[in-house]
């Protein structure tokens, strides 16, 4: 098992991603971009990743529209354990902070729940994710 976001968890996801292909991405996160800022990481350091049309990847893009700052375990339940819930919680509670443009923030709000192929990929995912 790898620690979420490390270079060995990415690792990891990506072979994962290879074997099972092309996951359909719903139609209101296509072309959405939002660069995440994890704080608190086990090895002490920021972790910039990006989201891209619901892929989760390495790094920043420059020209996303919006950043989100979020802590380390808030970013695992979100990401890797799919509980909305507690992205909600979080926000609310001013944990996540937001820069740029909300409504692109918006947009994966209104994507709704994964398909049946997104929840299967999620779950090969959190099976190696410490």
């Amino acid at each position: 098992m790898a620690t979420f976001l490390s270079g060995e968890w990415f690792d990891a996801v990506d072979k994962i991603r290879a074997e099972v292909g092309d996951v359909p991405t719903p139609p209101a996160l296509e072309g959405v971009q939002i660069n995440v800022t994890v704080t608190g990481h086990p090895d002490g350091e920021e972790i910039n990743v990006n989201m891209d049309g619901g892929d989760f990847d390495r790094e920043h893009i420059d020209a996303a529209p919006a950043t989100l700052t979020i802590p380390f375990e808030i970013a695992q339940k979100m990401f890797v354990e799919n509980d909305q819930q507690a992205g909600m919680q979080a926000f609310m509670a001013g944990q996540i902070q937001v820069e740029g443009d909300m409504s692109v923030v918006m947009k994966v709000q209104a994507a709704g729940p994964p398909s049946e192929e997104a929840k299967a990929l999620a779950k090969k995912i959190s099976e190696v994710t410490d």
